[in-house]
């Protein structure tokens, strides 16, 4: 797998759930923070955010709101219009909802579920809130799943509950490549782009099973061990063999959290020679024994239906 559909695949809990709703001004709405990200689209109308620090953003039509992190902020009308608490909506059914004159703004509003427990650095380096503003000639791909998306929330059919989730996951996607694309020179938009690293990165993500050695990383990257092993070290901000025993835990820690299989048969999947190597390994890197960690972070884990960033 490239590394960012790899990363988000790892982050991801549960499915993504989005709402479409209608506007009529005065309106305001606070969104505390939340351990997800979260999302808001104007499809209509105008609006204005409201981060926590800094000054309100104005908002047309297209503009797209991620918060990462779910970070708190605020939407309204006018930057004047007080902000009252965004209530948790129950987001299983898709419903369209009618449109009249009178109203001010039509926004797609939307939450994935994240394990922040562990957050990859590609995540963990974005901003907390992200505005991408619509431009003619720009991000087209980003429009035209923020068009989908909005025409089935508008209009469900059969089909919806497979076609949501899965342009949801096409969203966020198109978000992120939008945001590195357009900051190349920041973290993890430079390793993203470097042909080297990203392809030793790939190969890495494939295969993270396999006895990798720099020298062989350094091979599917093109260049001499030295010199991979310092470029990657520069990029990633830490050596070839640390990021790859911290993506072998960290793929460990959420197959933990999913399933019932051994630890000898999780061991194996991310490249541990014996059960005991991967405990100690994982125990190191956690502070908790992985048979505990599956008891308390685990098995179980249903997710909230309720989800306030996608109250709009």
């Amino acid at each position: 797998m490239d590394v960012l559909s790899d990363v988000i695949a790892s982050a991801r809990t549960g499915r993504p759930h989005s709402s479409r709703t209608v506007r009529r001004a005065p309106w305001g709405s606070w969104f505390h923070a939340s351990s997800g990200a979260g999302f808001h689209v104007m499809l209509a109308g105008t609006g204005w955010l409201i981060p926590e620090e800094g000054d309100p953003v104005p908002l047309g039509v297209g503009d797209v709101v991620f918060a990462s992190r779910g970070a708190a902020h605020g939407l309204a009308d006018s930057p004047s219009t007080p902000l009252r608490p965004a209530a948790p909506v129950a987001l299983d059914r898709i419903a369209p909802a009618e449109d009249d004159g009178d109203v001010s703004a039509v926004m797609l509003c939307g939450a994935y579920r994240l394990d922040g427990a562990r957050p990859h650095p590609l995540l963990k380096e974005l901003p907390d809130i992200i505005h991408l503003p619509a431009g003619l000639g720009r991000r087209a791909p980003l429009r035209a799943a923020v068009e989908l998306l909005g025409a089935e929330m508008a209009s469900p059919g059969p089909g919806s509950d497979a076609l949501v989730p899965a342009l949801l996951d096409s969203l966020l996607l198109y978000i992120l490549r939008a945001w590195y694309e357009e900051h190349p020179d920041q973290g993890w938009a430079r390793v993203l782009g470097d042909p080297a690293v990203n392809a030793a990165l790939r190969a890495l993500h494939d295969d993270p099973a396999r006895p990798w050695t720099v020298r062989d990383l350094g091979r599917e990257a093109g260049l001499s061990r030295a010199a991979f092993a310092r470029r990657f070290t520069a990029l990633v901000g830490r050596p070839p063999l640390a990021y790859l025993t911290w993506w072998r835990l960290t793929l460990a820690a959420r197959l933990l959290c999913e399933g019932d299989a051994p630890l000898a048969s999780i061991a194996q999947r991310v490249g541990y020679a014996s059960e005991y190597a991967f405990a100690t390994a994982f125990k190191r890197e956690y502070g908790i024994a992985p048979g505990r960690y599956r008891s308390t972070r685990g098995q179980g884990r249903a997710p909230s239906r309720q989800v306030s960033l996608t109250s709009g």
